[in-house]
């Protein structure tokens, strides 16, 4: 609180104006607001010290509009949306598919690659959990395999189409990635979705987290 007040002091000491001091504290507690704000919206629920695998299923529940319907169409699913960890530049990322979360204005949905901090941010996630194969080799190139659909700007497939790889959605590309890897994670297991907007046989995220090829490391929630 010191060193924020300390600053509307300073940066009011130049205006040549005087303001009740009630204005004062409430700029200063705008400030503080703002601030703690922004914090939230950076911190991550993945905790620090758990050293994440090139390879990884990373499984994560939103509660944005999406996330709900999501949930609702996966009735056995504790989850809304999947990512994969990569290397890239000597650290761990995460790649995944996801529709409305620009980098950028004018940013369209695609295939994206995004630190695990932002991935599972108190913004994004309330809960989340990771799952690994026990074949390490198969991981690293199921991560080769997610990191080259990435590089070549693949888009968000909108008709939740796995048989069209010009384009995919979150589950495709962790599946698609797996299976060129060696590994069927979901074993022909389907969603039959009849919505308005979408009439597909789709791969849910509870689709993968069946698999009998994934192991749970670490749980964690808000």
């Amino acid at each position: 609180m010191s060193s924020n007040a300390s600053i509307c002091r300073l940066s009011l000491s130049h205006w040549n104006v005087a303001l009740p001091i009630g204005w004062i504290w409430l700029v200063c507690l705008a400030m503080i607001l703002v601030s703690c704000g922004e914090r939230e919206e950076e911190r991550s629920i993945l905790p620090d010290d758990f050293a994440l695998c090139a390879g990884d299923v990373v499984f994560r529940r939103g509660e944005g509009i999406a996330s709900h319907v999501v949930l609702a169409t996966d009735a056995n699913g504790n989850y809304s949306h999947v990512g994969i960890v990569v290397d890239y530049a000597e650290r761990r990322m995460i790649v995944h598919a996801v529709p409305g979360e620009p980098d950028f204005d004018g940013d369209v949905d695609r295939v994206k690659m995004d630190t695990p901090e932002k991935f599972f941010s108190y913004k994004n996630a309330s809960k989340g959990e990771v799952c690994r194969t026990k074949d390490s080799s198969i991981a690293q190139r199921a991560a080769d395999v997610a990191l080259r659909i990435y590089r070549r700007g693949t888009l968000f497939d909108d008709k939740f189409d796995d048989q069209d790889t010009s384009k995919m959605y979150c589950t495709e590309l962790i599946v698609y990635a797996y299976r060129h890897a060696g590994i069927d994670l979901t074993e022909g297991r389907r969603h039959k979705i009849d919505l308005p907007i979408i009439k597909a046989a789709c791969i849910l995220p509870s689709d993968i987290y069946a698999s009998r090829h994934l192991k749970t490391m670490i749980k964690f929630h808000q």
